[in-house]
């Protein structure tokens, strides 16, 4: 008895369980979902505001990515809607196309009420005329019309506007500080204390030099409103701002994308080589990071200074990224208008006992996939102005139309509010921008963190790019005369010799701090034989 209670009261909740199941709503194919946006004239930021989601979560809907729950409800009602709505005019378009094939056809055709169709009905309250929208009192095929020519606009020819004499010519104006104090030759003085307005580049637009930056408020009003939530509790108010740091990056990177020229693809297809081989493995991209520790210094005693290179990858958002899906090609030409990853064979390098390889600490020989960044740092060191090495041999390629300049805006406001907050002593803002970009590019990839922004080669390449950069910085400090002894991640370089010399210290993106210093070896003369 019971058991079979048991049994009744565990099928219970199996069909409690059951109801509670909401089937999920039916969404037309990806290539669909764009269309039908496009074909009605709205924006993606439109649609997305409506939906209430972001703009690059409708990106990756109208690129294959399925919504769930509420927003996928939400999603399918807009979709349903819009293409009723294009049916609607797609239907009235030709209708009205089939029952007035021109203006001035249409009025005079239906002039006389002897011969009038059927269609033709007188209308209980005027409406606008489907010709020239002033009110009508009867209807053709079911649209309002005037039957009187000389009572629809459309069908008069519209009045010529009297030619009117040219205006003299206005008188010449010479931008600039100095003004003219003469009053001939065509020159006029600007009137006195007339200033000009100072504009700086906004998007498309320009905006005033003195106005304060929107893209900057959001992240200062975030750092307040935090502050205030937690009572003034820096610890507190910084700990909630890192955790936000995620979603709040990529609010900002739809902002400044407003008015952009190219869209942020956030959720293309990807190539085998860009997915994880298991669930807890790497894909097969290259990032030629560095680990390199000199093998030998000269004889003698040596302060060697470790310097910490600030915002590593703040600088690199700044790299060549592939704008949209990436597409594959064959052969050993590299386009410098497009990014992606290529499968190289890399040269022989014979420099290591003073400077690190360019492709980072790999045992393994033969072809790898590298990034944009090393290829393009290969290719460089291996012209005729350095000549550190042979070419690399690009055997395929997965790439795309890039810009390097996709990300500026958002690389800037962060910069800015990173410098101010330095400046200002303003460690909640500080640590608040650091998680922004650290973790904007850490969960671009297949990551449970970020769902918004699908990347894998997004950040394979920007990682490389740092690497790339700390390289740079390597084989500028060789160049300037001081000793390269370790070369480690993305911002740690230690360096014998006058560094100050070299590179500003600082906290600036652009300069360097000092993590360690330590001695290395002695200027004890070494020991005779036989003594």
């Amino acid at each position: 008895m019971d058991r079979d209670t048991d049994t009744t009261s565990g099928l219970a909740a199996i069909d409690a369980l059951l109801a509670d199941v909401r089937d999920e709503v039916p969404l037309p194919g990806p290539e669909v979902r764009r269309q039908v946006r496009e074909d009605i004239g709205l924006s993606r930021a439109q649609v997305a505001r409506a939906v209430g989601v972001s703009a690059s979560t409708l990106s990756g809907w109208e690129a294959g990515r399925d919504p769930a729950g509420e927003p996928r409800e939400r999603y399918a009602y807009f979709l349903e809607q819009a293409q009723a709505k294009l049916s609607a005019r797609t239907t009235a378009a030709g209708t009205a196309a089939a029952a007035v094939p021109s203006p001035a056809a249409a009025t005079v055709t239906t002039t006389h009420g002897d011969d009038q169709d059927q269609d033709d009905d007188v209308l209980a309250v005027p409406q606008p005329c489907v010709l020239c929208g002033q009110m009508a009192r009867h209807q053709v095929a079911g649209f309002p019309q005037h039957l009187d020519p000389d009572q629809c606009a459309a069908a008069r020819p519209a009045p010529q506007p009297e030619p009117t004499p040219a205006p003299p010519p206005a008188p010449i104006r010479v931008p600039g500080p100095a003004q003219s104090s003469r009053t001939g030759g065509g020159v006029r003085q600007a009137p006195r204390g007339r200033q000009g307005v100072k504009v700086v580049a906004a998007g498309r637009r320009v905006r005033p030099a003195d106005a304060p930056d929107p893209l900057a408020g959001r992240i200062s009003s975030a750092v307040a409103a935090a502050l205030t939530e937690h009572g003034g509790d820096v610890a507190e108010a910084t700990g909630a701002l890192v955790k936000r740091a995620i979603p709040d990056a990529m609010a900002l990177l739809d902002q400044a994308r407003t008015g952009g020229r190219y869209d942020v693809v956030a959720h293309p297809w990807l190539p085998d080589v860009l997915r994880k081989q298991s669930a807890r493995g790497a894909d097969q991209v290259w990032e030629a990071r560095p680990k390199w520790t000199r093998p030998e210094l000269p004889p003698g005693a040596h302060e060697v200074t470790a310097l910490d290179i600030n915002g590593a990858y703040l600088s690199a958002l700044k790299t060549h990224l592939p704008l949209g899906q990436l597409e594959h090609s064959e052969g050993g030409q590299h386009d410098r208008r497009r990014a992606g990853i290529h499968l190289i064979t890399p040269p022989d390098w014979d420099h290591d006992g003073y400077l690190p390889n360019p492709i980072g600490q790999r045992d393994e020989p033969g072809p790898l996939w590298v990034t944009e960044p090393t290829l393009r740092l290969l290719l460089r060191i291996s012209g005729p102005k350095y000549g550190l090495c042979e070419a690399p041999v690009i055997h395929e390629s997965w790439t795309s139309g890039a810009t390097e300049g996709l990300l500026e805006k958002f690389r800037i406001t962060l910069k800015d509010a990173r410098d101010t907050a330095i400046a200002d002593g303003d460690d909640v803002t500080l640590e608040y921008v650091k998680a922004m970009y650290s973790k904007f590019v850490s969960t671009m990839g297949e990551s449970n963190y970020n769902r918004e922004l699908y990347r894998t080669d997004w950040m394979h390449l920007i990682r490389s790019q740092a690497f790339a950069n700390l390289w740079w910085k390597a084989h500028r400090a060789y160049d300037e005369g001081l000793i390269v002894v370790r070369a480690m991640g993305t911002d740690e370089l230690h360096v014998a010799g006058d560094w100050q010399a070299v590179f500003p210290e600082g906290r600036g993106v652009t300069e360097v701090k000092v993590k360690d210093v330590y001695t290395i070896g002695t200027d004890e003369p070494a020991p005779q034989e036989g003594v």
